[in-house]
């Protein structure tokens, strides 16, 4: 592994960016001559959905969701999850791709998953850059994985920590001594 300004890189911008592209030529295959609307777990996944959204060759629109489970500073889940952005527009009868950038415990995917298919969509699947299936406590998978990771803490490439790294181009190691 690399650093980059001092961090350990786990996944380089290049890596990443390859990943999504075929990532989005088998979604695209997947959903041929359909609509797609796009949903963003915000804030971690706006990258990804950035870059998942111009490797889509079908028609796609996109919405966003905001879900707390982490306390502010706080490297563990707190187990609950709590919906603080809700979608802006109704998704009956859509083909629906959650897109979320790590795919841990499974909480956070599990509720949203359950609240979405309330409002009926004609398909329902999900998008993760990484996933860390060591850590699931809930039974869930991701449709379209990027990266399947050990149980490590991660930032850059939108996932932060305390806010912080969300900007970084890769995806790094979190450094243990970070207060």
């Amino acid at each position: 592994m690399s650093t980059y300004q001092g961090l350990e890189i786990l996944l380089s911008r290049e890596q990443i960016a390859a990943r999504i592209q075929e990532m989005g030529a088998q979604i695209s295959k997947d959903l041929v001559g359909e609509k797609l609307v796009m949903i963003g777990v915000l804030k971690g996944a706006a990258p990804f959905l950035s870059d998942l959204a111009r490797a889509v060759t079908v028609d796609a629109t996109f919405d966003f969701v905001a879900v707390k489970s982490y306390a502010k500073g706080s490297k563990t889940s707190s187990g609950a999850v709590k919906l603080i952005k809700d979608l802006d527009e109704p998704i009956e009868g859509q083909n629906v791709l959650i897109v979320e950038d790590i795919l841990d415990t499974g909480l956070t995917l599990t509720y949203l998953r359950k609240v979405f298919l309330q409002h009926h969509p004609k398909t329902l699947r999900i998008a993760a850059l990484l996933d860390k299936p060591s850590r699931r406590i809930e039974k869930i998978e991701a449709d379209y994985v990027g990266f399947s990771i050990p149980n490590l803490f991660v930032i850059g490439f939108g996932m932060d920590f305390a806010e912080r790294y969300r900007n970084l181009p890769d995806i790094c190691l979190m450094p243990p001594d970070v207060p």
